[in-house]
């Protein structure tokens, strides 16, 4: 089974910066599709954004273009979220996300994704 775990959570001040990590256990893991979502307390989890197994397609929510950016380096099997002039209601519990299937058609959606990470905590404060 494929294991996914995030690192680079934690505390910062709105306007500030923070990059997640996301490492996966993977035989080959140029072979999975790659995506971040985030839930915050009392909310349904929602989608952040999402990468091809290439890097070649990256799509994001609208509540983040412009701000946050998602890369890969599969030589390290390891998915980036890089997250610049974070706001308060960026404030959630950050998971990766990934899955095998071939096709990038749907990857907004949290039945898009086989398998998930533990999840990591952001809290931005004003």
């Amino acid at each position: 089974q494929v294991q996914l775990v995030e690192s680079g959570g934690g505390l910062v001040q709105a306007g500030g910066s923070l990059r997640l990590s996301c490492a996966a256990s993977v035989r080959t893991f140029s072979n999975y599709h790659m995506a971040w979502f985030r839930q915050a307390p009392g909310k349904e989890r929602e989608f952040v954004g999402a990468i091809s197994r290439n890097g070649g397609l990256t799509y994001y929510a609208d509540s983040v273009k412009g701000r946050f950016t998602i890369s890969r380096d599969n030589a390290k099997n390891t998915v980036y979220l890089q997250m610049n002039s974070l706001k308060p209601e960026d404030t959630a519990v950050y998971y990766c996300a990934a899955r095998s299937s071939v096709s990038f058609y749907s990857m907004k959606l949290v039945r898009d994704y086989d398998y998930w990470g533990q999840g990591t905590q952001v809290t931005v404060s004003s």
